[in-house]
């Protein structure tokens, strides 16, 4: 609130009262309901665990989400990995490396997970005996192997395009003050633009985090018994609905601790930066 003013000593006038809109109606209205379906939500959940639904599955939930977590950590440390020679391949001058880094990216980015997966899972047994000869076809007969595969390929997309945006956005005056001082382009990429270039990206790897993670709920198609694996088998079981609210409740559970760690890492990588 704005103090008295020191030349008339007159204070600044009340605000008036807000008018009582068809807009403000319906946002307050539309508030409440979202309060009351949360507050459902809560008490729903909350007498469900002592339900026989429960306490027959919440184990094979467990089980389930174990898996979804060795998916995404394998598919995102193998991404990370191959998505470093991508994103160097991406921004060669030469078009012997961009071209193909570039057609990759753009068929892992522009096509679904779901058919990706498909093609690799159900397009390794049409050339079983190829892979036979050459010894892989004991890996692609797997179905684990197969999804970790698929999802590796398609985040190693999208993160060659984090990284290589995020390395072109640091400003080109950090490669002409180090060559100045004398600093190789190797020891300027990894001590000085890199950290940069991290700095940025931290968001969107955040971002591409969360969507694997909903988006290994696909695996449960090709016979991967991860959350929504486990859910979709306790509800053929069991015909109970809420099978799939105790499933939306555990992926909205990781998401959240994920983005607030996420956060609390950023915030802790960029204090320097705030004023």
């Amino acid at each position: 609130m704005i103090a008295a003013s020191p030349e008339t000593g007159a204070k600044r006038p009340p605000i008036p009262p807000r008018p009582w809109t068809n807009t403000r109606i319906f946002g307050n209205a539309l508030m409440a309901l979202w309060i009351v379906a949360g507050v459902s939500l809560v008490w729903y959940l909350g007498t469900s665990v002592a339900s026989p639904f429960f306490q027959k599955y919440w184990p094979k939930y467990i089980d389930g989400f174990l898996v979804t977590l060795q998916i995404v950590s394998l598919s995102l440390v193998l991404g990370m990995i191959l998505s470093v020679p991508v994103a160097f391949a991406r921004s060669s001058s030469w078009k012997i490396f961009s071209a193909p880094a570039y057609a990759f990216v753009y068929f892992f980015r522009g096509t679904p997970l779901l058919a990706q997966t498909f093609l690799i899972y159900y397009g390794a047994g049409s050339f079983r005996p190829e892979l036979e000869a050459v010894g892989l076809w004991g890996f692609f007969r797997e179905a684990f192997n197969c999804v970790i595969f698929a999802f590796s390929l398609n985040t190693s997309a999208y993160q060659a395009e984090i990284l290589r945006g995020s390395v072109q956005n640091v400003a080109k005056g950090q490669w002409e003050g180090a060559a100045a001082l004398g600093l190789s382009k190797p020891v300027t990429f990894f001590k000085i633009i890199l950290p940069q270039a991290l700095m940025v990206a931290l968001r969107p790897y955040g971002n591409e985090i969360i969507l694997m993670i909903k988006g290994s709920a696909i695996a449960s198609i090709v016979t991967i018994y991860d959350i929504m694996g486990e859910t979709r088998r306790a509800y053929s079981r069991s015909y109970d609905f809420q099978a799939y609210i105790w499933a939306a409740v555990i992926y909205l559970m990781i998401v959240e601790t994920l983005r607030r760690i996420w956060d609390k890492i950023e915030d802790r990588l960029t204090r320097h930066l705030k004023r």
